[in-house]
């Protein structure tokens, strides 16, 4: 217990209450007016939301992900179960860049788009697009070892008492995926709301418009305003300190109710 709690003290608790004390430099009126400004609201909108919607996303379709590759065999399995784990090992900037590549208006994807309408770089689509690439694996990874421990016999017998399929998945399966999709959402949502290499080429970075929270920081950091900045990232920790509990206290709760 001493080496756990001296490790996480020195890891995790040591810098966030360094980020608390530098913003105890501020006066109250300082401290509204930095994180309270239009540009801040602006870029606190833009990565929780976009962070939320590529949870979302990520949520139904990690869950497909992983029940095709439990449930089917198909020429280049391990593959596709390899290009995964790729968005954990790529640097977020090389996958940056490739994203802006792709959806770019003259890119393989972005051409196609721009004469519908549709404008994925440099917009909040692009950061909606970073953040579904970045946060996929979480998902995937935390279903599937549940979809496997799953036992057939149960569905087949389901099956042979006359349920169809989705009564099936709704009251067979759903109950023990609940938990891990619950995991899953919760690591892709907080890998969004700290992700900065992958979206800062492909977000064009405009203030008011697609500027994220944590490039914010970096901008008043460059700008050698240490306490606005601290500010900041006072709120983003706080907000996602909040979220996180409430996800997890969810969580909790689905796990007692679905329990045998």
């Amino acid at each position: 217990m001493g080496f756990t709690l001296l490790y996480l003290s020195l890891i995790v608790l040591i810098p966030l209450a360094a980020i608390v004390y530098k913003t105890t430099s501020l006066t109250w009126d300082q401290f509204w007016h930095a994180v309270g400004d239009p540009r801040a609201l602006a870029a606190y909108r833009l990565s929780f939301g976009a962070s939320l919607i590529g949870a979302v996303i990520n949520l139904v379709f990690g869950l497909l992900v992983a029940w095709v590759l439990v449930r089917y065999t198909f020429p280049g399995k391990r593959l596709v179960d390899m290009l995964v784990d790729l968005p954990f090992a790529l640097p977020t900037a090389v996958a940056g860049i490739s994203l802006t590549a792709v959806y770019a208006p003259n890119g393989w994807i972005g051409r196609y788009l721009e004469p519908l309408g549709i404008k994925a770089a440099f917009t909040p689509l692009g950061v909606v697009v970073a953040l579904t690439f970045e946060g996929l694996p979480f998902v995937v990874r935390t279903v599937q070892p549940v979809l496997q421990d799953l036992e057939a016999e149960f569905e087949e017998a389901a099956a042979s008492l006359g349920a169809g399929r989705l009564q099936i998945f709704a009251r067979i399966l759903l109950p023990s995926l609940v938990p891990p999709l619950l995991t899953g959402f919760t690591l892709a949502f907080a890998r969004g709301v700290g992700e900065y290499g992958s979206v800062v080429f492909i977000s064009g970075n405009m203030p008011m418009r697609t500027e994220i929270a944590p490039l914010l920081i970096v901008t008043k950091l460059e700008q050698y305003d240490y306490a606005g900045a601290t500010a900041i990232a006072l709120v983003m920790l706080a907000a996602s300190f909040v979220l996180l509990l409430t996800i997890n206290l969810l969580q909790a709760w689905t796990r007692r109710g679905h329990r045998p």
